[in-house]
């Protein structure tokens, strides 16, 4: 990877820059797509898991807007570590810019490996992923493993360009590979009766009924997208895709949208480490 250089104040990887609180902004070189993120810690009695990546970087001629949510569980040692390391093993691969595809499902394959060979200094934990790649600000590569999402707002409607991946979605692939889907204990369909995803990095007890390919989509950015919205589970649990578009395009400050995002699914009592990016791609 050759003449890596950022536009913002902070390059990623974001490593050591944690709290129960954050917000942030920037903006691509020409300032005409900006961005803001919140991250606001849930109720539960642990540290904040949830891990995020959003910037613009320069490689040669091309200009890359990276965006991530990293939603951990059972700990942080894993979305810490996707913090780091995933976007990178994506544009080591020498395949990326004749086939981004191959490269991103390559990348999470590569690096959730590397996580279960890290396991014993990482922890038992896992996390979700929801990444996104805008390349030279026309094409928009989303990829993602478990329940964050990402929304794009084509003419104030809202497309999902990401998967839930749910255990009753998949409760067949799971069950073939020797595992089962239990709503016990509780009222939630877990693998295993203990992960409320199907597919997730980490997880060594259970990653052999587990998947951590991504599922991969991509999109033309044309005159009629204005928003992009990344968020973990704790938004998406209170609001749907379109109650978060329309909130998001009342802002026209995407730091603040960002903000009011997570503000709200307060206010609806979300009790969960909620994470949330904003990108708003003209005016």
């Amino acid at each position: 990877m050759d003449k890596l250089c950022c536009f913002t104040t902070a390059c990623f990887p974001y490593v050591g820059v944690h709290s129960s609180y954050s917000v942030g902004k920037g903006k691509n070189h020409e300032g005409q797509i900006k961005y803001g993120f919140s991250l606001v810690k849930g109720k539960a009695d642990h540290p904040m898991e949830d891990y995020h990546v959003a910037e613009f970087v320069q490689i040669e001629e091309h200009e890359l807007g990276l965006f991530a949510i990293y939603d951990g569980h059972l700990g942080d040692g894993v979305p810490a570590y996707l913090q780091k390391h995933l976007f990178a093993n994506i544009l080591k691969e020498g395949e990326f810019w004749a086939d981004p595809r191959k490269s991103i499902s390559k990348a999470y394959e590569r690096t959730d490996e590397a996580i279960l060979s890290h396991s014993s200094n990482l922890g038992r934990g896992g996390s979700t992923a929801v990444t996104a790649i805008l390349i030279n600000g026309r094409r928009l590569w989303v990829a993602n493993v478990g329940d964050s999402r990402a929304v794009l707002s084509r003419g104030g409607q809202a497309i999902q360009m990401s998967t839930d991946h749910e255990p009753n979605t998949e409760r067949r692939i799971i069950e073939n590979k020797g595992g089962f889907v239990s709503n016990l204990p509780g009222d939630v369909a877990r693998v295993n009766g203990q992960l409320a995803v199907s597919r997730a990095f980490g997880d060594k007890s259970l990653k052999l009924h587990l998947q951590s390919d991504p599922d991969v989509q991509d999109i033309n950015v044309d005159l009629d997208i204005d928003i992009l919205i990344l968020a973990s589970d704790g938004l998406w649990k209170v609001m749907t895709n379109q109650e978060a578009v329309d909130i998001a395009r009342r802002v026209r400050n995407p730091q603040k949208a960002a903000k009011q995002l997570t503000a709200e699914a307060l206010k609806r009592d979300s009790k969960d480490d909620i994470s949330c990016v904003v990108v708003r791609f003209r005016g």
